[in-house]
């Protein structure tokens, strides 16, 4: 009965800290707009299917854009401290990920924030973008030879469009 006893407070030991690390352990696009929500009281909005539409997005492009995340926060009007955000951002995205851009207004009005990081031939893109009273947050996948061939493409008619 010792043994048994023994065995169970073991178990449990072990498993509250694996329990504790997985709650709040949320990482990713997720753990970004979670984090938002909690630390400033307000509450995203998802767009509905957006899986249908990363979906549609990746047949429309060509593969050139996948796996669509978007949250949007309206009247958004809690002041944010840019350091706090960006390293709240890089801890929740991971070491994976790179800032390349970060534009902060006077006073914190509006602030973005820019991360990618490679996903083998593709990048990934992570943009956090607060203006005015509304803050967006958007995660894709791209395909950054496939997005130049189109743009390539797309300028060489507006070339020759303007010869005619």
């Amino acid at each position: 009965m010792r043994r048994f006893v023994f065995v169970l407070v073991c178990f449990v030991a072990l498993l509250v800290p694996v329990a504790v690390l997985a709650s709040g352990g949320e990482g990713g696009f997720d753990g970004v707009v979670r984090t938002l929500e909690v630390k400033y009281h307000v509450k995203a909005t998802r767009i509905p299917f957006m899986g249908l539409i990363s979906f549609i997005s990746h047949k429309a492009t060509e593969g050139g854009v996948s796996n669509m995340h978007v949250a949007e926060f309206e009247d958004f009007s809690a002041p944010m401290n840019g350091e706090d955000l960006n390293r709240m951002v890089e801890e929740k995205l991971g070491p994976q990920w790179e800032r390349v851009v970060r534009e902060t207004s006077s006073y914190g009005a509006s602030q973005t924030l820019i991360f990618m990081h490679p996903e083998g031939a593709r990048m990934g893109l992570f943009v956090l973008d607060s203006s005015g009273r509304e803050l967006d947050v958007v995660q894709v996948s791209v395909d950054p030879a496939h997005l130049n061939d189109k743009l390539n493409e797309y300028q060489h008619r507006s070339h020759h469009d303007e010869g005619n």
